[in-house]
């Protein structure tokens, strides 16, 4: 059912585009002409007012849609991310520790042991220079 409300969705968001898109800033329609022999259906003034009723029936049908969308979606996940737990981290690796390496104090139940930096080689800080 989301899946066919998302499809229509995405048509009237076309649409809306479309007919926003096609309107002047002006407020003229599509501004083709001025002739006044078609009447006032296609003059400058009738095409303003069909395309603002259809912008207003096309963004009414879009916000109806989204709060669809949103209700039916609503109750299908676990809620927020935020209140989802941790992943569970990895446990062990696929080495153990060589001898005397120092090792890293337990990380307390449900919570991930802190990670560590690898070991950067000291770098001279600036040139090098040869001494005789």
């Amino acid at each position: 059912m989301s899946t066919i409300l998302l499809i229509v969705e995405l048509f009237v968001t076309l649409a809306l585009i479309g007919i926003v898109l096609i309107q002047r800033s002006e407020g003229g329609g599509l501004g083709i002409g001025g002739s006044q022999g078609m009447g006032s259906f296609m003059s400058g003034r009738g095409t303003a007012n069909l395309l603002t009723r259809t912008t207003a029936i096309l963004a009414t049908i879009f916000m109806a849609l989204a709060l669809a969308l949103g209700l039916l979606n609503r109750s299908g996940g676990s809620g927020s991310i935020l209140n989802a737990p941790p992943p569970p981290a990895a446990q062990g690796s696929a080495t153990a520790p060589a001898q005397g390496a120092a090792t890293a104090p337990a990380a307390a139940p449900g919570h991930p042991a802190p990670l560590k930096p690898p070991a950067v080689p000291a770098l001279p800080l600036g040139p090098t220079v040869p001494t005789k």
